[in-house]
This record gives structure tokens, sequence and C-alpha cells, in this order.
């Protein structure tokens, strides 16, 4: 999936949800000074930066396949361990770090079940492991990019089945990583927009299976895209809302 785009393209796409949920995520796993954590799947940096605001760059770790991503995430936080690699095979020792998070990725793994196994390899036992995903029918931008594309292109899949977007389903991967679940549940946040103009510059210039959708249309397919979501969001500033469940396990 499209993945491999600039850190500042994903940001304005998915970004701008990521700092919302980066202090809820930090919160969940019990993040506090003096703990090494690692964020697996790091993306650009969003949760990464939230993690070293609180225990300091150098005592966080991060990883992830996305080479523009690793170079964004590495630029933001200055000391940090950041690698380029899948979460499915974590390059560090047994029980190394004090807490172990990962922010709206397992579904994109190529074994999401292998990818929670490593979070709790790599964390310390008695320590947290939290992961989330998106709800996608409860997130209004990507709920309304998908409709908009499928307006106009029916056969489009701008949301493949992916795991974790179903309720229970990361509390089933946290169980079959032989964790006990403490936590679960729903995390909201909001994302504000200027206006139309910046909500389409994100859902076009966006990235991930939207985006590999929106590649595969014609001009006047993504015209026809645009004027469906026009006619559904308001002139001038908005904010759109985006709920993602959560499981935190006990490793």
């Amino acid at each position: 999936m499209g993945f491999d785009v600039p850190g500042d393209r994903y940001d304005r796409f998915m970004g701008r949800y990521t700092a919302g949920l980066a202090p809820l995520m930090a919160d969940a796993a019990h993040v506090e000074r003096g703990m090494r954590v690692v964020d697996v799947g790091c993306g650009p940096g969003g949760l990464t930066v939230e993690l070293a605001a609180r225990v300091g760059g150098e005592r966080v770790a991060a990883i992830d396949p996305s080479a523009p991503f690793v170079a964004a995430c590495r630029e933001r936080v200055p000391g940090a361990d950041v690698r380029e690699g899948g979460g499915e095979a974590l390059p560090w020792d047994d029980h190394a770090f004090d807490a172990a998070l990962s922010c709206l990725v397992v579904g994109f793994m190529r074994d999401p079940a292998r990818g929670v196994a490593e979070m709790r390899r790599v964390t310390r036992p008695g320590s947290l492991v939290a992961i989330c995903f998106w709800h996608v029918p409860r997130h209004q931008m990507l709920d309304l990019a998908s409709r908009a594309i499928t307006s106009v292109r029916p056969d489009a899949d701008p949301h493949p089945p992916l795991v974790g977007t179903e309720k229970g389903e990361l509390r089933e991967l946290i169980e079959q990583a032989g964790m006990d679940v403490v936590a679960d549940g729903e995390m909201t946040v909001a994302a504000p927009y200027d206006d139309f103009g910046d909500f389409w510059a994100s859902v076009s210039g966006g990235a991930g299976p939207i985006a590999d959708a929106m590649a595969t249309m014609t001009p006047e397919e993504r015209a026809g895209a645009e004027a469906y979501a026009r006619a559904e969001l308001p002139d001038g500033a908005f904010s759109l809302t985006a709920t993602a469940w959560y499981a935190v396990g006990l490793a």
C-alpha cells in the first residue's frame, strides 16, 4: 500500500489525527519519565514525538518500513534509535523496553499476530503493550473519502478488510500473544481543517489505501469524487472526528 510518501504528505492526511491519539496512547501505556519505550510502525513520528516529550529522545526507539517516514522521524526526534524495518521482526533484544506501542499500524502488518508477539518479546515482563487501529465507519474523513471515491468508481476498494477495524480484533491479538488484556475500548479525536480545499488536498494527496484508489482514477472521476465530497462539507473552517479501537496487554 502507498506509504512510501514524504512525511509532510502523511501528516496532512492522517497526522492531524495522530496528534490527538498520541497522548491518549501514551497514557494508555502509562509512559512516564525514566522508562525506555518503543514505537512500532512510527510513521513520520507523530507518536514518537509524544513519547520523547515524556521520557527523552534518547530513551525512545522506533521502527517503520517506509524509508521516507524513517527519515522524517529521525529529523523530528534527535537522539532516538529510529530504524527501517517491519514490526514482525524487531531488531531489539528480549525485554529491552518498559512499554511498546503501535498506533494505527497493526492492520497494515503482513502478519499482525506476529507483530504483536514481537512487541511482547521486546517488552519486559509486567509492563504494557498498547495498540490501536481505526474504526473506519466512525472516521469521518475516511468514510467520506471512501464514499466519494466509490460514487464514481463503484468497483474501487479504498478500504480493504484489515485486522483491527472490527470490535474485539485488537483484544484478540493481545490475547493471542499470550498477554492479559488490562484495558480496551475506543478513543475519539477531532482534526481541524481550514476549509474544503485543505480537506481535499489532504485526501487527494494522501497515503495508504485511499491514495492507492485515487491513483487509479481518471481526472474526470477525481472531479466527480471532489464534487461529491464538497456537497457534504460546510464552507469555511470545520473539524472532523475519528474513533479508533485500542487494546492494552500486560506483558
